[in-house]
């Protein structure tokens, strides 16, 4: 039961996009995410005793110390797109539980709680795109030590995102595991990130394509996938695209010249960080 007064909580957490540092996060490299339009909203109204909602949110609203509450979620988010719905979710309650955007910390709770209840060996590039992002910026995070750059986007970066068609979840998947690959991998990826600051829309493109290539060889990609990306890249006007996320379908980062190109398919748009509200 509710009273007419209780306590109701909503965060509003973005999606993020990964410009390029992909599995990279758990091995202390460097990465350029921002936040996008689409959002989870999430609200948390307080009751007597009890829980309501859907059962896995209540699993991880009770593992983040949550009261009890009715529980709602409504995402645009795209689930195993490679959008990070499940951390969107994650950070969501984390904000909703303690009341308060604590930064790092609540960054850390969101993974902790993701990584118990959903058993998905995530790393902290999601929950930190999605906490410290600022519009008209990408987050340059170095996962070494978790310092932060806000990088202005440049006017000649516009981005696209191709559904593949394929979904996946990530505790389903070999995400977060190491292969013989996986150390060169983190160090080509790393210096791609670093050549990426200040580069010409041209130059990243090169950039995207041969990240794409290195998550061939580090074996989280998918021959359907690499088809489409493939096509994508020899396409008039595509300046380079790869594969996004955690890998085994889910979304093709596009890099494109203007917004004609791909005209069915909408320009991504940055936005700023999560906010929690009170609402009265």
């Amino acid at each position: 039961m509710r009273g007419a007064h209780d306590m109701h909580r909503r965060a509003i957490v973005p999606a993020r996009v990964n410009i390029i540092g992909e599995h990279v996060d758990n091995h202390g490299g460097i990465s350029l995410p921002f936040a996008t339009g689409e959002s989870l909203v999430m609200d948390a109204i307080q009751r007597n005793e009890g829980y309501s909602g859907d059962e896995q949110v209540i699993r991880l609203w009770k593992e983040a110390g949550g009261w009890p509450a009715d529980l709602a979620v409504n995402s645009r988010i795209p689930i195993g797109k490679g959008m990070s719905s499940s951390a969107a979710l994650c950070v969501a309650i984390v904000l909703c539980a303690r009341g308060v955007n604590e930064g790092i910390e609540t960054c850390r709770e969101a993974r902790r709680i993701e990584r118990v209840v959903l058993e998905n060996d995530c790393g902290l590039l999601d929950q930190i795109a999605m906490i410290f992002s600022t519009k008209g910026h990408a987050v340059l995070v170095d996962f070494s030590d978790l310092s932060m750059e806000q990088i202005p986007l440049p006017a000649s970066w516009i981005f696209k995102l191709v559904d593949s068609g394929i979904s996946r979840t990530l505790s389903s998947t070999d995400y977060g595991k190491s292969g013989s690959y996986s150390k060169e991998h983190v160090t080509n990826e790393v210096r791609r990130v670093l050549e990426s600051k200040g580069a010409s829309a041209e130059d990243l493109g090169q950039l995207l394509n041969e990240s794409h290539s290195s998550l061939i060889s580090l074996g989280v990609s998918l021959t359907e996938i690499d088809c489409m990306v493939d096509d994508l890249q020899r396409m008039d006007g595509v300046l380079g695209a790869r594969m996004m996320g955690g890998g085994f379908g889910g979304m093709i980062l596009v890099l494109v010249k203007n917004e004609d190109v791909l005209p069915s398919i909408p320009v991504v748009v940055s936005s700023d960080s999560a906010r929690l509200e009170e609402v009265l």
